[in-house]
């Protein structure tokens, strides 16, 4: 039986998340965007890095793949279809890779989009989206376009309801006001904004979010919506063509 698996949340730049993921003497980063908030947070807690873990290949999730591992042995687990641009990459993976961390097993899901080669971690209920899905929002579409994007959440949907999603950024604030316009009858997401303002006034981080909660209340995940689709006026129109008219007004709002 592995050990428990223990995440730390660690703030890097201004608004990213890195994660420091512990089982027995096996401990990852996720998406490390600079060295030193990482080597701080695991002085703290006295934990000794041996893995970093990547989404996706934008600098601020991989900044601090070299000195981290320079400093550590650490081995780089990374994208396999988008190796060349993973900095010091030791491990491409890929959607069906066998692979383990601390006796763990990891699911690897490819959701490209935001970037071409963007994956998905899930160890033991957890999901590392990177910044493919955010609590109440989504990435942009830099690499890939509305179709791909909307398979790519939709192949994270169908992960357990209980699912908890730890994702690149701190944007819940700021992607839930955006939500409102579009969906300012829906109960439950004025309830999650209401805490979600207490935990940002506090200087909380607002991650994770249950997958069951997201799907109640981020925009992205629900094009279906009848009143999201009432305000965008788009009540006829298929899936992918409400949600990419919600993407591109969240690029200007």
């Amino acid at each position: 039986m592995p050990a428990p698996v223990e995440i730390e949340v660690v703030s890097c730049l201004s608004d990213n998340y890195a994660y420091l993921v512990k089982t027995g003497d096996v401990c990852a980063v996720v998406d490390p965007s600079e060295p030193e908030p990482v080597k701080a947070a695991l002085a703290r807690r006295g934990w000794k890095l041996t893995h970093i873990l990547n989404t996706h290949h934008h600098l601020d999730h991989t900044g601090g793949n070299l000195a981290l591992k320079a400093e550590t042995g650490a081995v780089v687990v990374g994208p396999a279809k988008d190796a060349a641009r993973i900095p010091g990459l030791d491990s491409g993976v890929e959607e069906g890779s066998d692979w383990e961390l601390g006796g763990h097993k990891v699911q690897v899901l490819e959701v490209p989009a935001h970037t071409r080669g963007a994956i998905t971690f899930v160890i033991d209920g957890n999901a590392f989206t990177g910044d493919t899905l955010f609590t109440l929002g989504c990435g942009r579409l830099f690499e890939g376009d509305a179709a791909m994007m909307w398979k790519s959440l939709s192949k994270l949907m169908r992960l357990p309801d209980d699912t908890k999603i730890w994702c690149g950024h701190e944007y819940t604030q700021s992607n839930g006001r955006f939500a409102l316009t579009l969906e300012p009858g829906n109960q439950a997401l004025k309830a999650r904004m209401n805490e979600v303002n207490i935990a940002r006034a506090a200087g909380e981080p607002t991650v994770p979010a249950t997958l069951g909660l997201e799907k109640q209340t981020n925009p992205f995940l629900r094009p279906d919506s009848a009143e999201i689709r009432k305000s965008l006026g788009m009540e006829k129109e298929d899936t992918v063509t409400v949600f990419a008219e919600i993407r591109e007004r969240k690029n200007s709002f």
